[in-house]
């Protein structure tokens, strides 16, 4: 036996145990799917206006079906319930009065007698029939102080016993004189629990007094109740998704228009500019999906226009620029010879030819940055990237900037790591960019040193350009990537500029995937930094050299500064105004 009972009960863990993880797995299987479902429902709340209105006019409308249901039916109960104990209340006075007078004009002597007239009496108040009107339940009062015959004991139709009247009736009853009272109850007929009202009065027969109570069956009035509710909530029901399709269909009309205007202006941002709105009607909707033609139409003649006159813009100066090469040699030709032959002029004939040679090459130089410009915007430049070194492109830059440097008595300093930092890069436009950073830096810099710093990161590589001049606030720091712009329009240009150096340099850095951005302090300086990815078509991080540079980052310092940063993800560089974070690499730290 004992080792039957050992098999039996592992048996059933073993049963427990399988149930269990069937149990596991399929909750496993389900909070993914739910949560999956969950996820859609809300996508889908937040990206239709459509699903988002019909839900809601669902929802309020089965809360208000629910609650006007819940009323009405609690009304209805209500009433009928009072109809029904009114009538109730009537014919129990009326057949107790009916019972209290047989008792009184009753002549019997033997027990026998007196047990055949209650019966009777009884029965002729429970109006048995084909259907029982009302049931009752006979009780002599318990604790009574005359003497008293018992010669009726405790009856009750239908076999109920005294059990079912509640016992505040009952007391209610007892102290009572000759008034009535009233409860619900439930009493049992068959195999079921009915609902009913007890109403309670008390009788007297032969000196003894009884407790008479007649109970009124609300099965009738219940199923009458159960099937208003029915039709309450099967109604109700219909008329919710009657009320979903109407909501469905009429935002349908609304958001269709909508959607499709949505459509339309995507593709019109896209570059499609003939895409139009069908228009069906003259209704709201209609007039919008017209009014958005027109605007549509307008738009499109506007850009149109505006492409025109930019080609246009675009032939004319390259065509000039190009017509302009021919005779401006011819110009510098002459000017070469009699600059060449000045000094055998007077004095004011040498400072002529001096004039016009210095001037022919400013207007060179102006020419060759317009082709430029116009091939930028032709869109036809193109990039020549090769793997080089940028540091022999710093001092290649160094170099050619040499003679500037020393006729404005500036110092270049270079601060780079050791080694070489390989980049995939067109060093002609790297050059070009340095170049104007550095001969910038000379101009302003009020012949105080320029320092150039070199780092780079496992993403990127910054060059940046720092000089202590007369510096920027942040309002012409935003503004000197301009063409033609200046800080001062009444200060003449010294080294011969066009205007379009840094605006060729933004061009340029562009085509490299990287950032040209600027910082400026009235009366500390400027600083420009360049940031170019390593390899072509990588992502920059973040700039590995610092914007604002260390030497004013001092704590307690708020000098005013900004920053212009040409690429289209700001927000992943570090360097944002109010940072002060140091650098990466010990190459790029300046020496205040």
């Amino acid at each position: 036996m004992p080792s039957r009972a050992r098999i039996w009960t592992r048996r059933v863990l073993i049963v427990a145990l399988r149930v269990a993880r069937l149990i596991r797995v399929g909750l496993s299987r389900l909070f993914p799917a739910i949560r999956f479902l969950a996820r859609a429902l809300h996508r889908r709340w937040r990206r239709s206006l459509q699903f988002r209105t019909v839900l809601t006019t669902l929802l309020l409308s089965v809360s208000s079906f629910a609650v006007v249901g819940a009323y009405l039916s609690n009304q209805i109960a209500n009433n009928l319930f009072q109809e029904r104990l009114t009538q109730a209340e009537s014919e129990t006075r009326y057949n107790v009065k009916q019972v209290q007078d047989t008792f009184d004009g009753a002549q019997v002597t033997d027990q026998s007698s007196v047990i055949t007239l209650v019966y009777d009496t009884l029965n002729a108040v429970e109006g048995r029939g084909s259907v029982i009107q009302r049931r009752y339940v006979f009780e002599a009062m318990p604790q009574q102080t005359k003497p008293r015959n018992r010669w009726v004991e405790s009856r009750a139709s239908d076999q109920l016993t005294v059990s079912v009247i509640p016992p505040e009736l009952r007391k209610a009853v007892q102290d009572s004189g000759k008034d009535q009272y009233w409860a619900s109850t439930e009493f049992p007929v068959r195999t079921e629990d009915r609902p009913g009202i007890a109403v309670g009065n008390k009788v007297t027969f032969n000196g003894t007094v009884y407790e008479l109570y007649l109970i009124y069956d609300l099965n009738t009035a219940q199923q009458t109740l159960n099937e208003i509710q029915n039709v309450l909530w099967a109604g109700g029901a219909v008329l919710v998704l009657m009320i979903g399709a109407i909501a469905w269909y009429v935002t349908r009309n609304v958001v269709s228009p909508v959607s499709h205007a949505a459509l339309v202006s995507e593709k019109l941002a896209a570059g499609q500019l003939q895409e139009r709105m069908v228009v069906k009607g003259e209704d709201e909707v209609a007039r919008l999906g017209a009014s958005f033609n027109h605007m549509a139409a307008s738009l499109q003649e506007q850009i149109t226009q505006l492409a025109t006159l930019s080609q246009m813009q675009q032939r004319f100066v390259s065509d000039v620029s190009h017509e302009l090469r021919t005779p401006l040699t011819t110009v510098r030709m002459a000017a070469e010879v009699l600059y060449d032959a000045r000094h055998d002029f007077d004095p004011i004939n040498k400072r002529s030819a001096e004039l016009l040679y210095n001037q022919v090459e400013r207007f060179q130089s102006l020419l060759a940055d317009l082709l430029e410009i116009s091939r930028f915007d032709a869109g036809v430049a193109m990039l020549d990237a090769e793997p080089a070194d940028i540091l022999q492109v710093v001092l290649h830059v160094m170099d050619g900037v040499a003679p500037v440097a020393a006729e404005y008595g500036s110092e270049v300093t270079l601060n780079a790591p050791a080694g070489t930092i390989v980049v995939e890069m067109d060093a002609r436009r790297i050059d070009r960019i340095l170049r104007n950073l550095v001969l910038n830096a000379l101009e302003h810099g009020e012949g105080k040193p320029v320092n150039i710093s070199v780092a780079a990161n496992e993403s990127a590589v910054a060059v940046a350009v720092r000089d202590h001049g007369i510096g920027m606030n942040p309002a012409e720091a935003a503004r000197v990537f301009d063409r033609f712009w200046r800080a001062d329009p009444a200060r003449a240009r010294t080294t011969g500029g066009s205007g379009l150096g840094l605006s060729i340099a933004t061009e340029d850095t562009k085509l490299h995937n990287g950032w040209l951005q600027a910082w400026g302090n009235k009366g500390t300086g400027s600083n420009f930094r360049l940031t170019v990815p390593l390899r072509q078509g990588d992502a920059i991080a973040k700039s590995p050299l610092l914007l604002e540079p260390v030497d004013v980052a001092l704590p307690g310092s708020a000098p005013q500064r900004t920053m212009l940063i040409l690429d289209p993800r700001p927000a992943l560089d570090p360097a944002a105004p109010g940072t002060s974070q140091q650098p990466e690499s010990a190459g790029a730290k300046e020496k205040p």
